[in-house]
């Protein structure tokens, strides 16, 4: 009778410490989940609106010198210079703390930035607010040091998910993007349930959550064959993006040590190019040209080389803003373009371009096949999973994220532990070496 006894003390001491832990994330994520919901709305109308108004009103293009001055500005008087997505990635990695100021200088900067055309996407400050929201959230409920990484992972996986309507994607972002090689299985329900709570309340606000019509052609080796290439190619394309924004940025620091003269000059060139290239098809997200890539199959053929090129000078210049949405159109508008010289249809090459480039330059082949299946549904999951995995594996060791990791080498299944874009500071990995 005592054993049975004791057994029963253990089994409720047991099963207790789970129902405490997943209580406490169920608090947590709604609340991260709430925050960034309303946040994320916020950003998404305020970003939509300040495009429009760029749209209706052309000579705001003029004042991109002035806007970058005035984001300098804003972040020397938030003190929150220096920081971003990078930031987020390493208090993940090293328990590091986040300053609250950055939401608010990232919020604003980003807006304005997409207000003046300044070509830049909307996740890297969704990362940002929402990894600083969930960080907060976790400091006010006094969590230990790796819960509070945990609350970091759930807020941005949940203003991701209020920004682009995908929870499921968002989850295994967060998870992932931190280290490859390592997912971080203790933040699935803390990320599922913040992502859900916040796509819950983007939807009752009103944001329509990101969707593209593709008609997918049937399985079969020559398609797969195809389908390879095409990921392959986007690869490299992928490894020039990465190439394009390290470099710009370096370049720019570099010759323009003053941050003022640094963004003014900046935009000055962003304003002489978008005067040169005047149809305004590089300025902001690009996401209409993105739509007309996938749905309608149409593209220009150095639609993707002039993304590449806005984006690495708005960003290096010190603009504010994410390198998703334009890997996005990069990705999109490249395979549109190449996919119909492989036999592939050119819609359906763009989408599959627009998920292998995403996948490149995070290093998340897992959460861009989730990403593929709620933006295009599963009906070419195969197809995406395919190209995911190819361009993974052959985009090498560079990435949008500096301070994310690779643990595992992409070709053996070994330890390594390198940054992301060592190999850009004269560093190289030992899979590397090997083909030099």
């Amino acid at each position: 009778m005592e054993y049975f006894r004791n057994r029963l003390r253990y089994y409720i001491t047991h099963y207790s410490l789970y129902g405490r832990a997943i209580g406490k994330w169920v608090i947590v994520s709604a609340v991260v989940g709430i925050l960034s919901g309303l946040l994320g709305s916020a950003f998404h109308i305020g970003v939509e609106y300040a495009t429009q108004f760029r749209l209706e009103h052309p000579w705001i293009l003029y004042t991109l010198p002035g806007i970058g001055l005035l984001i300098v500005a804003l972040y020397k008087l938030l003190h929150t210079e220096g920081l971003n997505t990078n930031d987020i990635i390493s208090e993940v990695q090293s328990g590091k703390g986040i300053r609250l100021r950055l939401l608010p200088s990232i919020f604003l900067a980003t807006i304005l930035t997409h207000l003046a055309g300044g070509s830049a996407g909307r996740e890297g400050a969704a990362l940002q607010m929402g990894g600083s929201l969930g960080f907060s959230a976790g400091r006010l409920m006094h969590l230990d040091d790796r819960d509070m990484r945990t609350a970091t992972m759930a807020g941005m996986a949940a203003f991701f998910a209020a920004l682009f309507g995908t929870p499921l994607a968002a989850t295994v972002f967060a998870m992932a993007v931190i280290s490859v090689g390592l997912l971080y299985h203790a933040a699935l329900i803390p990320c599922l349930l913040s992502s859900m709570t916040a796509y819950g309340i983007s939807l009752l606000l009103g944001v329509e959550p990101t969707r593209f019509t593709v008609a997918v052609p049937e399985t079969g080796v020559l398609m797969m064959l195809r389908v390879a290439v095409l990921a392959a190619l986007c690869a490299f394309v992928s490894i020039l993006f990465c190439s394009v924004l390290h470099y710009s940025e370096k370049i720019l620091r570099e010759k323009l040590k003053n941050p003022w003269l640094r963004v003014f000059v900046g935009g000055m060139i962003l304003l002489g190019l978008s005067l040169v290239f005047a149809s305004g098809r590089y300025n902001g997200a690009g996401m209409t040209v993105i739509t007309e890539a996938v749905e309608n199959g149409t593209a220009l053929p150095w639609d993707f080389l002039l993304k590449m090129l806005f984006t690495g000078i708005t960003l290096g210049a010190g603009f504010k803003g994410g390198e998703v949405v334009p890997s996005f159109y990069v990705g999109a508008t490249f395979g549109c373009v190449v996919g119909p010289l492989l036999g592939l249809p050119a819609g359906f090459a763009a989408a599959v371009g627009l998920v292998a480039v995403f996948c490149a330059v995070v290093n998340c082949p897992i959460a861009s096949v989730f990403l593929a299946v709620e933006l295009f549904g599963a009906e070419g999951m195969l197809f995406f999973a395919l190209a995911c995995g190819l361009s993974f594996v052959l985009s090498g060791y560079g990435g949008i994220y500096s301070s994310q990791r690779i643990l595992y080498d992409k070709l053996k299944a070994r330890y390594i532990d390198v940054h992301t874009n060592a190999h850009h500071e004269g560093e190289h990995t030992e899979a590397e070496r090997q083909f030099r």
